[in-house]
């Protein structure tokens, strides 16, 4: 590890914030460096691609340092960004459904532009058959199709809640909803991708891809 990589870990959230708004923008690279890939998994589930992905970590990125004065340490900058990036994906995804926006899918299940497709949507197996592999191929596109029929608040309630770990509270600041609300909307998404998923459903192999397993 470098000297300068051992500087950035040694520096807080807080304190980069702080360096930030006194001129140093360097420090904001620090946060940047330190939440993107976090926060690039939450928007390529949520957008289901890698190019819409990305343009929700600049955009959030951007709009964190512009507003940063109003973040002002009041929370967990990481939960902060991360509530930005959620609310733009779901602009994303609802600009992509008014247009009716057609992009091309990768000819293989498990990779997109060379980068492996998210764990959740495949079912491991320490030693699969070829009937297995085909199955989980499957049960990959199922899945991504299922997600793309929920509505923006739906998929954003299941995807921080189950695959995230997001708590009731922090989905529905995102949401701007109250927690029953948030609660019944992460209950229909499950039961919705559950029924679109019933042809998969012999075994755990439904609940482990879901991120619902109990």
């Amino acid at each position: 590890m470098t000297q300068s990589a051992d500087r950035a870990d040694s520096v807080s959230d807080a304190m980069a914030v702080e360096r930030t708004l006194a001129g140093e923008r360097d420090a904001y690279r620090v946060l940047v460096e330190r939440h993107s890939r976090n926060v690039y998994r939450l928007a390529y589930r949520m957008t289901g691609n890698s190019h819409d992905a990305e343009e929700v970590v600049q955009e959030a990125f951007l709009r964190g340092y512009q507003k940063l004065r109003q973040f002002a340490g009041q929370a967990n900058f990481g939960t902060w960004v991360y509530r930005i990036a959620s609310n733009y994906a779901i602009d994303r995804i609802r600009q992509r459904t008014s247009e009716d926006a057609k992009r091309q899918q990768p000819s293989h299940p498990f990779q997109e532009d060379g980068l492996t497709v998210d764990p959740v949507m495949t079912v491991p197996d320490a030693a699969p058959s070829p009937e297995r592999l085909a199955e989980s191929a499957q049960l990959a596109t199922r899945m991504k199709q299922a997600l793309d029929t929920l509505t923006p608040a739906e998929r954003t309630a299941i995807v921080m809640r189950h695959w995230e770990g997001c708590a009731i509270e922090e989905i529905a600041a995102v949401l701007k909803s109250n927690t029953n609300a948030t609660k019944n909307t992460v209950f229909r998404a499950v039961s919705k991708l559950r029924k679109a998923l019933e042809p998969f459903s012999e075994g755990r192999s439904v609940a482990r891809a879901m991120g619902t397993e109990l």
